[in-house]
């Protein structure tokens, strides 16, 4: 099967590492992928590192600290782009959902949540900066 350009993914998405050893990450995705970091600090203070592949943000590094994540396992984590994360988490509450980790702002690209559904799944929430507007899959191959 094929997909048809309506079946194409329109909106960007975040990826983001968790761990509890940054930089030994930092130097394994430098080394394998060819990555540059850039270091920033989350709002609420956390230790976070933006990935760059040819001068683009790709993804992000961040920090896993006691006692807030004791026992979470280091993990990637998918972010779906949003235009209102403050709604968007007050609409998943409303359909059974639950907000995990309230929007923390992450300098140069936007603001990052995590939730989960009515049946439990976690998934994570991304409202990308002004300056880095969403964009449509067929934008973001142009750009790359």
């Amino acid at each position: 099967m094929t997909l048809s350009q309506n079946h194409l993914p329109k909106n960007q998405w975040w990826h983001e590492l968790n761990t509890w050893e940054p930089e030994a990450a930092l130097a394994f995705y430098s080394r394998t992928l060819g990555w540059e970091f850039e270091p920033a600090t989350t709002s609420e203070g956390a230790g976070y590192w933006v990935a760059k592949s040819a001068g683009q943000a790709v993804g992000g590094i961040y920090e896993l600290t006691e006692p807030a994540y004791d026992g979470v396992p280091s993990h990637w984590m998918t972010y779906l782009a949003v235009q209102n994360i403050e709604q968007t988490g007050t609409e998943t509450v409303k359909a059974g959902g639950s907000v995990m980790r309230r929007p923390v702002r992450i300098p140069g690209v936007g603001r990052l949540a995590v939730v989960s559904d009515a049946g439990g799944a976690v998934i994570g929430l991304i409202q990308h900066d002004e300056a880095r507007p969403l964009q449509s899959v067929e934008q973001q191959a142009v750009a790359a």
